[in-house]
């Protein structure tokens, strides 16, 4: 009997760990495995495969041509480039809006943060709009002005320069949290000792910023390293191949050369996992105390003279990341042809027509797309949200020794490219005996799978802050231990939850890497009719989705302003009357 209820003992406190365990093996980790299998193998992972196929290194030894060395270089430099230009725009953004008393700082934020609501394919295929050597609006604006001088947006130079300005955002929130909570003391020792202000921002302010400044920067670089859309829409018409459009483009020949497709998977890879790595550390390393008991205020800077400079170049890059590419592709999709010489014919009447843009609200395929991101979206948001609380809630409130192999495999996600995984799910789902593949279902997952460590990392940083004596207490008074979570652990974390469902659902209605591998013909979403419309050559077709992609994109982030703002009002009302009490 003893024995008996020692067993049920351990595995009550150990199932949970390993079921959990076991789902995100599947979810997360089998797609990699499969995908280094294939990149060791003479085949890949199929259904009814009779042999495993023998082990080999000639995947490998056969990339060592011109071709992958140039895809390897240029991916290094459109990574380190493209988080120079984000640092550079995304740090002074943020030092304006935290640090100065710059005018319209709720514009320098909506500023600073708006580009991140614009996928990168619709953020390239707009500027291609505004930057293609022949055909581009700068570049047409540029000949008639009389100019002998030509913008080419198809470059290493223009892929650069895209991810940069799409990628600032990030360098802006993490960087401005640091110039927010920076206390002013050091910097003001430094003016009462005579220090200017530029030796001062060199000296004293940017070293204690470098933790979010070299994170910032790390991650950066990461997401331009790996990131597939942009590069295909803009690298590829210039002949500018980088690592992801390498290995879509072994993917997509006849017959496809997945092995080798897998081999450089593995080497991107395994780069994005060091460098995972260190912005994790350098991240939780916080050696530069800027947040004290002593409550001091950050210093603001006075512009003087140069206040509205200053916020002329915050215009220009609302220009050049918002205003203009939104603009570009309005026009496009509401041209009545794709062919003209000069600006004034745009201006002509009858040059510009809401025919295309009603046509496609009309169709069939842009309905059947809607639905199908709607669909996947939402489920993917729900069901991910789920899965991120169950893992959390068991890592942090379970007494197993073995949660932590929760974080491990919750967190391999972040090192591994989207469309590393998109292959990789690719193969587990054709094997997996569950008939998801060719269904809507398999989007699903692999937005799960592909965004799994932002949600877990989201729901555990709420779940950290709430202690466990109430849902103890419930069920010491006789709940059972899910009423308990119901009832008051899910309400109290009702923003985190709330939060994470609406990150699910932003970040899955712009992907394309994950899936572009997965979808069929019944199955397209959004991101891949802007897509497919583009590589067929139909611009404006591409444009026309890419206008109402951006409205839904909008309504969701709205959405997002709308709940937090009726939960800070929530918990405002809540918390008054213990004020006034007190």
């Amino acid at each position: 009997m003893k024995a008996a209820n020692l067993l049920r003992g351990y595995w009550r406190d150990h199932a949970p760990v390993a079921g959990i365990s076991a789902i995100l093996f599947v979810l997360c980790l089998i797609p990699v495995i499969l995908v280094v299998f294939a990149s060791l193998s003479t085949t890949v992972p199929r259904p009814g495969a009779s042999t495993l196929g023998s082990l080999t290194l000639d995947n490998f030894t056969s990339l060592m041509t011109p071709n992958a060395a140039n895809a390897f270089v240029n991916s290094l430099s459109v990574g380190l480039g493209a988080a120079i230009i984000a640092l550079l725009i995304g740090g002074s953004l943020a030092f304006l809006c935290a640090r100065t008393d710059a005018p319209g700082k709720r514009f320098i934020f909506f500023v600073g943060i708006s580009p991140m609501f614009i996928p990168a394919l619709v953020g390239a295929l707009a500027w291609s709009f505004l930057a293609s050597p022949s055909s581009g609006f700068l570049n047409v604006a540029l000949r008639n002005l009389g100019l002998d001088f030509a913008v080419n947006i198809y470059s290493l130079g223009g892929l650069i320069f895209v991810l940069g300005i799409y990628y600032a955002p990030y360098g802006f929130l993490l960087m401005r949290s640091s110039f927010v909570l920076m206390s002013g003391d050091l910097e003001e020792a430094a003016a009462v000792h005579g220090a200017s202000f530029g030796r001062t921002l060199r000296t004293i302010t940017l070293p204690l910023v470098l933790p979010a400044l070299l994170g910032a920067g790390i991650l950066v670089f990461a997401l331009a390293m790996q990131n597939f859309p942009a590069a295909q829409v803009v690298g590829m018409p210039g002949r500018v191949d980088t690592l992801p459009t390498f290995i879509y483009r072994l993917m997509s020949t006849t017959p496809a050369q997945s092995n080798q497709a897998a081999a450089v998977s593995v080497i991107l890879t395994i780069g994005l996992l060091i460098f995972t790595v260190l912005q994790q550390r350098v991240v939780s390393r916080r050696k530069f105390t800027t947040v004290t008991g002593k409550g001091a205020i950050s210093r603001q800077v006075p512009l003087g003279g140069f206040k509205w400079l200053i916020m002329g170049y915050v215009l220009v890059y609302f220009l050049i990341s918002i205003a203009l590419p939104m603009l570009a592709l309005l026009v496009t999709a509401m041209q009545e042809s794709p062919f003209f010489s000069t600006i004034a014919q745009l201006i002509q009447p009858g040059a510009l027509s809401l025919g295309r843009l009603w046509t496609t609200l009309q169709s069939l395929d842009f309905h059947v797309g809607l639905r199908n991101s709607i669909i996947v979206s939402v489920l993917a948001a729900g069901f991910g949200t789920l899965l991120s609380f169950l893992a959390s809630y068991i890592r942090h409130r379970s007494i197993s020794g073995c949660r932590g192999l929760i974080d491990f495999i919750a967190m391999t996600p972040l090192a591994i490219p989207s469309i590393v995984m998109g292959m990789g799910l690719l193969w587990t789902w054709l094997l997996i005996p569950i008939p998801v593949y060719g269904t809507v279902w398999v989007l699903v997952i692999a937005c799960i799978a592909v965004f799994f460590p932002q949600g877990y990392q989201g729901i555990s940083a709420s779940i950290l802050q709430i202690g466990n004596d109430l849902e103890d207490s419930a069920v010491l008074l006789g709940a059972r231990r899910a009423r308990a979570v119901r009832t008051i652990t899910v309400p109290l974390m009702s923003v985190g939850i709330t939060s994470t469902f609406l990150l699910f659902l932003m970040m899955s209605m712009r992907e394309l890497s994950a899936v572009i591998f997965l979808f069929t013909s019944d199955t397209r979403i959004l991101s891949i009719m802007v897509f497919e419309n583009f590589e067929n050559g139909q611009i404006q077709a591409a444009a026309a989705v890419s206008v109402y992609y951006c409205v839904v994109i909008a309504c969701i982030a709205i959405l997002g302003q709308v709940l937090g703002s009726m939960e800070k009002r929530r918990n405002a009302s809540q918390h008054q009357p213990h004020s006034l009490a007190s």
